[in-house]
């Protein structure tokens, strides 16, 4: 590690204010950035901690029947407010790494580092989420935009996720055993107007969505329908834990058994 400056804000207003100072960069959990520092692939002279902002925390509904979560929520909590609201986001957190990860990491770390094996990234696009800064309320069809690269802006925050409740859904994964991310994970999501299909994990693009599948789905939200779909493999992530074949071969499988398990 390195000599930093570490500063606990307790509203949005004053971390906005922290941000604004040269090389200053936002910490939630830390279950990323952490590991980034003491490998030194990051070194910001100034630290601002998002733990301390009560009102970016919590679970709650509003008027038009969407789950909101603070953006500063852990994933436990996720896991444990949620589960009567929106099952499968909450069995999406449950399954999040580990104990110690899903007590410190938050959902708002989670999305703003856009990692392309996380979990949080596939929910958001395959729920059609609402992502909300200190400044404005961004579409999840437009916030991501590739391999650790979102809509945010230099010192905006996510303060809020809200979450449109679909008829069906659910997330499933296969894990890769080390690190406990995503291999591969889909999340399906039928909603009245049509289905969601958000894959994690297995593009070199990051987070995307199915179409074929979920045009497939639309009509018939059976894994059948999805008998003679795939998605190519050009472009698939390959490394010595499978190669972009491989991948794209469980895309198929793993969209399968959620939408088995969803219907």
């Amino acid at each position: 590690m390195y000599a930093f400056d570490f500063v606990r804000p307790t509203s949005v207003d004053e971390a906005v204010q922290a941000l604004r100072t040269e090389d200053a960069q936002p910490i939630g959990g830390g279950q990323t950035l952490i590991p980034t520092l003491k490998q030194r692939l990051a070194q910001p002279a100034l630290l601002v901690s998002l733990r301390g902002i009560r009102e970016i925390q919590g679970v709650c509904t509003d008027d038009a029947g969407r789950v909101c979560i603070g953006g500063g929520t852990p994933h436990a909590v996720v896991a444990r407010e949620a589960r009567a609201h929106y099952p499968a986001l909450a069995d999406l957190a449950h399954r999040i790494g580990d104990p110690a990860v899903r007590t410190l990491g938050t959902i708002g770390g989670s999305l703003a580092n856009n990692d392309p094996s996380a979990c949080y990234p596939a929910a958001a696009l395959g729920s059609g989420a609402v992502i909300v800064t200190n400044a404005r309320e961004i579409a999840a069809d437009d916030y991501f935009q590739g391999l650790f690269t979102t809509a945010l802006e230099e010192g905006e925050i996510i303060t809020e996720v809200k979450f449109p409740v679909p008829q069906a859904a659910r997330y499933e994964k296969f894990i890769q055993p080390a690190s406990r991310f995503a291999l591969v994970g889909v999340f399906v999501a039928r909603f009245a107007d049509g289905v969601r299909v958000a894959v994690t994990g297995a593009s070199e693009s990051g987070v995307f969505r199915w179409t074929e599948a979920e045009q497939a789905l639309a009509s018939d939200f059976r894994k059948e329908a999805l008998a003679g779909l795939s998605v190519p493999a050009d472009g698939m992530i390959g490394d010595l834990h499978g190669t972009p074949e491989y991948r794209a071969h469980l895309v198929g499988v793993i969209t399968g058994r959620a939408v088995a398990a969803a219907a």
